[in-house]
C-alpha cells in the first residue's frame, strides 16, 4: 500500500465514501500515478504521495486522493477524473497530463488545450491550488532518431506552451520541469526512460514543495532525497525492454507508428529542402490558434485572456 495513512482510495460521487475537504487530489497519467517508484508488496508511490506528506500545517495533514491512471489523455482527465476531483473539494490539485497525447496518431493541440483549460479553470474556480509542470521531450528521453524525435518534440513543445499559458491564466503553481538539470541525468529515470525513478519522483516532489513555499502556502519539511530502494541499472533496463518494454512499444506502435513514420518522411523531405522551419511555424500557428480559442470560449474559468492574465507562480530548476 503506497504511503499508508496518506493515500486514500478515490471514490466516485455517491460511491459511499464521504468527500475529504482540504485533500490533495492528483489528476493525470502514469507520471502522477507513480510509475517508476514501486513500493514493497506491489503498487506505486510517486511524487504526489511524497509531496502530500509535506503539505499543510502538520506532517501528513493533507490526505491524498490519487485519480491519475496510466495511459490517461488530457480528455480523460477532463471528462472522467475532473468530476470526481471536484466532488472532493480539494485544497490542492495536481494536473499533469499531455505526454500520452503526443504519442497518439490523432494528436490535436486544440483538443489538449480545451481539456486542460476546462480542468484547470474548474479546479481553480472551486478554490483549489492547482499544480502543473512542463514535461520533457519523449523523443529525446527514448533516444529516437532525429526524424522521429523532432515531430514528437514539436508536439511536446506545443503541449508545454499550452500548459504554461493555462497555468498563468488561472494563476496556478507551475514548474518548468523540462528545464530542471536533473531531468537530463540517467539516475533520475526508471528503466523505461519515460517515468522518473524514485530519485526523480523525490526531486519532482521537492520542486513542487519549493514552489508552494515560495508563494507562501503552508508546507512542512521538504520531502527527503534519501532513497528507499535501489537505483535503476543497465541490466534492469535491458530486462525491461526484453519483457515489458517490447509490449509497451508494440502497443503504441499500433496507434502511433504509421502516423509517426509519415511525419518522419515529411521531416526528411523538409530537411533535404532546407524548409524545416515551415513545420515549426505550422506547429506554432496551431498552438497560438488553440490558445486564442480559449479566450473566446472560456468554459469554466475567470474570463482571463491567456495572453494577458497575471503570470502563474513558477519555479525553474
Amino acid at each position: 500500500m503506497a504511503s499508508e495513512g496518506v493515500v486514500i482510495p478515490a471514490q466516485a460521487p455517491g460511491g459511499g465514501r464521504s468527500p475529504a475537504p482540504g485533500c490533495f487530489v492528483a489528476l493525470g497519467d502514469s507520471l502522477t500515478e507513480g510509475l517508476g517508484d514501486p513500493v514493497p508488496g506491489g503498487g506505486w508511490r510517486g511524487w504526489a504521495a511524497l509531496l502530500a506528506e509535506a503539505l499543510g500545517e502538520r506532517p501528513g495533514g493533507v490526505p491524498l486522493v490519487k485519480l491519475a491512471r496510466s495511459g490517461a489523455l488530457a480528455a480523460d482527465v477532463a471528462e472522467r477524473q475532473l468530476p470526481v476531483a471536484r466532488a472532493l473539494r480539494p485544497r490542492f490539485a495536481a494536473l499533469l497530463v499531455g505526454a500520452n497525447d503526443t504519442l497518439r496518431a490523432a494528436f490535436a493541440i486544440e483538443r489538449v488545450a480545451a481539456a486542460l483549460d476546462r480542468a484547470h479553470g474548474a479546479l481553480s474556480a472551486d478554490g483549489a491550488v492547482v499544480l502543473t509542470a512542463c514535461l520533457p521531450d519523449p523523443g529525446r528521453m527514448l533516444g529516437l532518431p532525429a526524424p522521429l524525435a523532432r515531430p514528437l518534440g514539436r508536439r511536446m513543445r506545443a503541449v508545454n506552451t499550452v500548459v504554461h499559458a493555462v497555468s498563468a491564466r488561472y494563476e496556478g503553481v507551475h514548474l518548468h520541469l523540462a528545464e530542471y538539470p536533473w531531468v537530463t541525468e540517467r539516475a533520475s529515470w526508471s528503466v523505461d526512460r519515460l517515468h522518473p525513478s524514485e530519485r526523480g519522483h523525490r526531486l519532482l516532489a521537492r520542486g513542487f514543495h519549493t514552489a508552494l513555499a515560495t508563494v507562501g502556502l503552508p508546507v512542512g519539511p521538504p520531502p527527503a532525497l534519501t532513497l528507499d530502494g535501489p537505483a535503476p541499472t543497465r541490466a534492469g533496463a535491458a530486462l525491461w525492454m526484453a519483457t515489458r518494454g517490447t509490449r509497451w512499444v508494440a502497443d503504441r506502435c499500433t496507434d502511433l507508428l504509421p502516423g509517426l513514420l509519415g511525419l518522419a518522411v515529411q521531416e526528411c523531405r523538409h530537411g533535404l529542402a532546407g524548409s524545416g522551419r515551415l513545420l515549426d511555424a505550422a506547429a506554432d500557428h496551431a498552438t497560438r490558434s488553440a490558445l486564442a480559442a480559449l479566450t473566446r470560449t472560456d468554459g469554466a474559468g475567470t474570463g482571463k485572456d491567456t495572453g494577458t492574465a497575471r503570470g502563474a507562480a513558477t519555479m525553474a530548476g
